[in-house]
């Protein structure tokens, strides 16, 4: 019988960084999740995390707050604020830059438990 896996608030994974903060709510890892990754970005103003891609996964960021300038493989550059959301194909190389003057906050979920990351 499958069973519903309740992570409580404490529990969540955090990962400090120079550039904001991941927290993570579900995942493999985590052993809430054996379909997909589920977490919050927080990027500090005037900030970006590196460019990065995931060979084994889909991304969705939806914007909670803020702005931010969301650049894909290199070339293209997406404005986005809140309410937007944007889905980034496997092994597209991207990374989110904060454009605006407060945090900028994001959903972000991937297609997989184990959500792999090159580049980061």
């Amino acid at each position: 019988m499958n069973s519903a896996k309740l992570l409580r608030a404490h529990q969540a994974q955090v990962q400090e960084t120079d550039w904001g903060r991941l927290t993570w709510f579900a995942s493999g890892k985590l052993g809430n999740s054996g379909t997909m990754t589920m977490g919050r970005c927080l990027i500090r103003p005037g900030q970006a995390n590196p460019r990065h891609s995931h060979p084994n996964c889909e991304e969705v960021l939806h914007v909670l707050a803020g702005r931010i300038s969301h650049t894909l493989d290199g070339r293209q550059e997406v404005e986005l604020s809140v309410g937007d959301t944007i889905a980034v194909p496997p092994n597209l190389v991207h990374n989110a830059r904060n454009i605006g003057a407060e945090d900028a906050v994001l959903a972000i979920c991937f297609s997989s438990p184990d959500r792999q990351t090159r580049g980061e």
